[in-house]
């Protein structure tokens, strides 16, 4: 059974290289610009998918909420880092970003509970 966590990535790959199939340019400077700006720098990783957690989450864009907490949870943040940068999220974003945060706490306990399983 496949669960949400590999339904939203393979979802992203097979459209991400249908997207960057087509050769256009200004795409992918912008895909490379997304990679490069949260690569190691000024800032470490962890606190730069921190940072673009909250942004994502106050946009209310829940594939890019989903993507910062796999990256977050790759990067190996804690649960109790994630769940302190979501309620900054949403002291900023507002009441409006509720219901993303209800997403963004269910796939953090997908998250989880892959890595318990292997």
């Amino acid at each position: 059974m496949i669960n949400q966590v590999d339904e939203f990535n393979s979802y992203r790959q097979k459209m991400n290289d249908k997207i960057l199939g087509e050769n256009n340019k200004v795409l992918k400077r912008i895909f490379n610009l997304d990679t490069n700006a949260f690569s190691e720098g000024t800032l470490d990783k962890k606190t730069k998918e921190l940072l673009g957690l909250v942004a994502s989450l106050v946009l209310r864009c829940d594939d890019c909420v989903k993507y910062h907490l796999e990256s977050s949870f790759n990067e190996g943040l804690k649960r109790e880092e994630v769940m302190e940068t979501l309620s900054i999220g949403t002291l900023i974003g507002g009441t409006i970003v509720i219901p993303h945060l209800r997403r963004a706490f269910e796939y953090w306990e997908s998250l989880e509970e892959m890595n318990t399983e292997k």
